[in-house]
């Protein structure tokens, strides 16, 4: 048994992060981050007792988000649970296709999490 974190680069990812760090040190499990950022990420503030693996993507040609997302969780069947940071959108925000959050959504194969920074 996983958790698998989308990490991104903003308020929402870091939050994404911290709440799956605490999501798999309740469950005791492993924590699996894919670093969305297209830079080094930070994770000495976890627990020390938590094992976590760090997934960075290799950069913009790489693949698309969501795609990396996804194929991390193929690749991993272990993990039981994707946690992804949500933030407000607009009538018209929420109306455009194609973001990250809601191909996640729906087309994660395992239950997702969704939290939005307070």
């Amino acid at each position: 048994m996983a958790i698998l974190v989308a990490v991104t680069d903003n308020e929402e990812g870091r939050h994404a992060l911290r709440v799956a760090a605490d999501e798999a040190g309740a469950m005791r499990t492993e924590l699996i981050v894919v670093n969305l950022t297209l830079g080094g990420l930070d994770v000495s503030g976890l627990d020390a007792e938590l094992a976590v693996r760090v997934i960075d993507r290799a950069g913009r040609a790489d693949r698309d988000p969501a795609t990396a997302v996804l194929d991390e969780i193929d690749a991993h069947p272990e993990v039981t649970r994707l946690v992804i940071g949500i933030k407000r959108r607009s009538r018209v925000g929420k109306a455009l296709l194609g973001s990250i959050t809601q191909r996640l959504l729906m087309m994660s194969p395992v239950p997702v999490l969704s939290v939005q920074p307070s």
